[in-house]
């Protein structure tokens, strides 16, 4: 497998200027008379002086560039370092701050039944299923929060192969066919029964899977949720779209933020993780693609979005 080198931006500002330069000294000596048309032997010993001039020109403005080069790679890297740091900090609070409400209701559940031995057992069996209730989310949060990081830190380590995506579709529909009965929502899945790229099926479940969740959870009752694709040169393109509510315009950009929530109370009351969008559109990525979230004409919300045939990163292989 081929490895191709990466150039910092330092280093490749620092080649390209040196390269403009020696063509450019290169042709002057040459050609330094510019009516010169042939080559010819240094026959003046003016030719040497500019031929050594040249080189320690060279020399000089190679050594002040390669500094320039090195503190603005030392700068990239700090700020880099900076929003790096930023990011980590707002992900460790937000993951605080969402892991509060669910370990609380545990904590006050279970303290209360310890403390109340002598509860009734109607009221014991409601604290009991609300604990658990509050422990599946937990356990949702842990899992998505888990699938972000093996996103950003071992991406090139996941494992890519043949998928066949129209399968796992059918699969997420059957998954969620209760809780679109529950809504009295309509699913209807208009994929061909041929869509294999190379994939990684754990990833492709989870942007089909969040995307029906996310569908369920906002779109409203009644709504008609619609999955179609069709075939482009080097992938598919997907549009998954619902006649729901829709998004405020204002939140449509930031919709794919981790723990982003359009309606805070809302969204936690009905277990969403704020992750769900934000592990389809790295997902989406990880394969190549991009996604889009948009309002449609006659309402509801549209995700367009592209899965390439082959993984990205085997064009080195």
């Amino acid at each position: 497998m081929k490895r191709k080198i990466q150039l910092s931006e330092g280093r490749r500002m620092f080649i390209s200027v040196m390269v403009i330069f020696a063509v450019y000294a290169i042709i002057f000596i040459i050609f330094e008379d510019y009516d010169r048309i042939y080559l010819e032997p240094f026959n003046e010993i003016s030719d040497w002086h500019l031929l050594i001039f040249s080189l320690v020109v060279i020399l000089l403005l190679g050594l002040l560039l390669r500094r320039y080069a090195k503190r603005m790679d030392e700068r990239i890297n700090k700020e880099q370092d900076e929003k790096n740091n930023q990011l980590r900090r707002e992900m460790t609070q937000n993951i605080s701050h969402e892991l509060k409400t669910p370990v609380a209701s545990i904590l006050g559940f279970t303290d209360t039944i310890i403390a109340n031995p002598d509860m009734e057992e109607s009221t014991r069996q409601q604290f009991i299923v609300r604990t658990n209730s509050q422990a599946k989310r937990l356990a949702s949060l842990l899992n998505d929060i888990s699938m972000i990081n093996s996103m950003d830190y071992g991406a090139s380590n996941m494992k890519m192969e043949d998928t066949d995506v129209s399968k796992i579709v059918d699969d997420v529909v059957a998954e969620t066919a209760l809780a679109v009965e529950q809504k009295k929502m309509k699913l209807i899945n208009n994929l061909p029964q041929d869509i294999v790229i190379e994939a990684n099926p754990s990833l492709i479940h989870s942007i089909f899977r969040n995307l029906v969740d996310n569908a369920v959870n906002y779109a409203g009752e009644g709504s008609v949720i619609e999955i179609n694709a069709h075939e482009e040169h080097d992938g598919y393109h997907f549009v998954f779209a619902d006649n729901g509510c829709g998004v405020e315009p204002e939140h449509l950009n930031r919709i794919f933020e981790r723990f982003y929530r359009v309606h805070k109370g809302r969204s936690r009351a009905l277990g969403g993780t704020g992750l769900g969008l934000a592990i389809v559109k790295h997902a989406v990525m990880l394969h190549g693609g991009n996604i889009v979230a948009n309002n449609a004409p006659a309402g509801g919300l549209t995700f367009d979005f592209d899965l390439k045939k082959s993984h990205p990163h085997n064009s080195n292989q």
